[in-house]
């Protein structure tokens, strides 16, 4: 498989998922994590971005556990899947590479 991406900040702050996103290709992952998770929220500056995104074949996740510390359960937009650690590790050992964009 091609390559997991994670990204660690918030959209509302920083711009490494905006980069991140430009970068993805089709059969690439991207795993949001910590306050990159604010990224999976309806009102995140780059929602159409990743609407984009799973049209071009790039599957979205983030983590559970990072978004219920954040309270953003209910906000979670269209086509992000939720996964717990063990889904982080195993995402992990299906992609060739991972690249964090810290």
């Amino acid at each position: 498989m091609g390559t997991l991406h994670t990204v660690n900040k918030s959209p509302f702050t920083d711009q490494a998922l905006k980069s991140c996103l430009s970068l993805c290709a089709p059969g690439d992952s991207l795993l949001l994590i910590e306050d990159g998770t604010y990224g999976a929220l309806t009102a995140a500056p780059t929602a159409k971005l990743l609407d984009d995104a799973t049209k071009r074949g790039i599957k979205l996740y983030a983590l559970a556990s990072d978004l219920a510390a954040r309270g953003l359960d209910s906000q979670l937009a269209a086509g992000i899947v939720l996964t717990d650690y063990q889904g982080f590790v195993r995402l992990s050992c299906e992609h060739e590479t991972i690249q964090s964009w810290y």
